[in-house]
């Protein structure tokens, strides 16, 4: 008897394969997650940037070819007006108010970066806000400002003394051992670290941390 010839089915990519069964699929672009790191400079190799973390972990940060670098700058809290754009991380006080812990004024000429209101990893329950001043005031002898940014607005109450900052624009001269610096990277699938700016110090003024 002739067995009779079935049709073969079209071969499926291991995409489409995947996607079939409902399980995920990374991509190269999916599988990096942002990373921020804290610390000392050890040293400069070429791109790669070792840093000895807060956490006492020694890092490895590949700079992109393209990296941007600056290092930061002390500025006056009287800097700081109606319409300039700044990020500041803070923490609830005991009144629910948000309580600054450093002030970033960013440059007026560039967009303000990740624009709004999140949680931050400088501490437990802190936040971060970046956006624009839109008012100024006084709230129990400090310095109150509202940001506002495209779905909200923030009060922060600024302690006297805290640190105020901005940045200037550097090469990776900058980038000498025993200087502080904030990075925000990108982790890939492998582990590796790569960053496309780095803020560092100058003259004894850190990153905002």
């Amino acid at each position: 008897m002739k067995l009779r010839s079935r049709r073969s089915l079209p071969l499926l990519s291991s995409v489409a394969l995947f996607c079939l069964l409902g399980l995920n699929v990374a991509t190269p672009a999916m599988a990096q997650e942002p990373v921020r790191v804290r610390g000392q400079i050890i040293s400069l190799n070429g791109d790669v940037l070792n840093v000895k973390s807060r956490e006492g972990a020694d890092v490895a940060v590949t700079l992109t070819a393209d990296a941007g670098i600056a290092y930061v700058r002390r500025v006056r809290i009287e800097d700081v007006k109606a319409g300039t754009p700044l990020g500041t991380a803070a923490v609830k006080g005991p009144d629910g108010k948000l309580i600054a812990r450093e002030l970033h004024i960013f440059p007026a000429d560039r967009p303000i970066p990740a624009e709004g209101f999140r949680p931050w990893d400088l501490e437990p329950g802190s936040t971060m806000t970046n956006a624009r001043v839109s008012a100024i005031g006084a709230a129990s002898g400090n310095l109150e400002i509202t940001l506002s940014y495209k779905d909200g607005q923030q009060q922060i109450i600024v302690p006297p003394n805290i640190p105020v900052v901005d940045t200037v624009d550097s090469d990776r001269s900058a980038l000498k051992s025993g200087e502080y610096v904030l990075i925000n990277g990108m982790r890939a699938a492998d582990g590796k670290i790569s960053a496309p700016r780095v803020l560092v110090s100058r003259d004894g003024v850190r990153p905002p941390q």
